[in-house]
């Protein structure tokens, strides 16, 4: 990966000199009115009209050298790296209803969503895409650098009935896997979020295991639930109030430990939601990027092609003034 920088980009500003001092060169030229009185003109020959002309027109030599020696002063270098990929990863969340359950602080699918917002702003190098399901699938962010506007969506996040209900891990693994298909990253990942079982989609979570596996992408899947029952919100048909009452919590664990192992993954459970973090940062730490594997970028210092000529042009302005212009300047 190649490319050209400056050390120091403010001595460029000293090139905005350049036309002021032209501009000024010009001005005094045409100001400046000099008398010479001589008692005969035969002294005077067209032979020192060449001189003349190289003294009017000496004053872009300084000009130049000053324009030469800002660019050195930036110190211009081009960068010697090796190619340095980040990692592609996808984050396949479940918004069904049940991840308004709140026995993650204040429900599920919060927990998630500042969890998630954390391990995005960490991944600096890398390109994330964000895929939602529920009774379907669909991508919300495809794989993208600006991690701001990916945190805006994960922090709008909700179950709004643009999805049907239901669980269809298959149909939200294989959308995640067709974000990453074309990717050329070297490494490519997926991390599949739910608290449920598969209950619906027309693709096997299995078979979109299968795929992943041959397209060399892996996936870290989480259950995210406490062990047991869990405080469901619903509502009183009769007032409308809001309330909570227990449910039991069932995640597919062998359903999620199979598509982990298939894909030299990994399965984590998320009781809570200190759980959840330390599991996104244990991944955070398994993916890293490769930006660490490799040498600090180094860079090769190119300003000595702009300031050795600009030093010569001061010379020869020099010796100029000293030679052949001795007489005139």
């Amino acid at each position: 990966m190649g490319g050209f920088s400056f050390l120091h980009p403010y001595f460029l500003g000293l090139l905005l000199l350049i036309p002021l001092l032209a501009y000024w060169h010009s001005k005094k030229q045409l100001t400046q009115k000099a008398t010479l009185r001589v008692s005969s003109v035969s002294g005077i020959s067209k032979k020192n009209t060449w001189r003349t002309r190289l003294y009017k027109n000496m004053y872009w030599l300084p000009l130049v050298a000053l324009a030469l020696l800002s660019i050195a002063l930036a110190r211009p270098r081009s960068i010697d790296a090796q190619d340095v990929e980040g990692i592609d990863i996808v984050m396949a969340v479940d918004v069904s209803t049940s991840m308004m359950a709140a026995d993650l602080q204040p429900n599920r699918l919060e927990a998630l969503k500042k969890v998630a917002e954390k391990f995005v702003a960490e991944r600096e190098n890398d390109r994330i895409g964000l895929v939602v399901y529920a009774g379907e699938a669909f991508t919300r962010v495809p794989l993208t650098s600006d991690k701001k506007m990916l945190n805006e969506a994960i922090h709008a996040l909700n179950f709004d009935r643009i999805v049907d209900d239901g669980t269809a891990i298959g149909m939200g693994l294989t959308t995640a896997v067709n974000r990453l298909v074309k990717s050329t990253a070297k490494s490519k990942v997926i991390i599949l979020l739910t608290d449920g079982e598969n209950t619906t989609g027309f693709i096997e979570p299995e078979t979109a295991a299968e795929i992943a596996n041959e397209n060399g992408i892996k996936v870290y899947t989480i259950g995210i639930g406490t062990n047991g029952f869990a405080d469901y919100p619903t509502q009183n048909p009769i007032t409308g109030e809001i309330v909570y009452q227990k449910v039991p919590v069932n995640i597919d664990e062998d359903l999620l430990k199979v598509i982990a192992n298939k894909t030299n993954g990994k399965y984590f459970r998320a009781v809570n939601t200190e759980k959840l973090e330390s599991i996104y940062n244990e991944i955070n730490k398994l993916e890293k990027t490769k930006l660490e594997d490799f040498t600090p970028t180094s860079y090769i210092e190119q300003y000595r092609w702009f300031a050795i000529p600009a030093l010569l042009l001061l010379l020869l302005w020099f010796v100029l003034k000293k030679t052949v212009l001795k007489g005139i300047v």
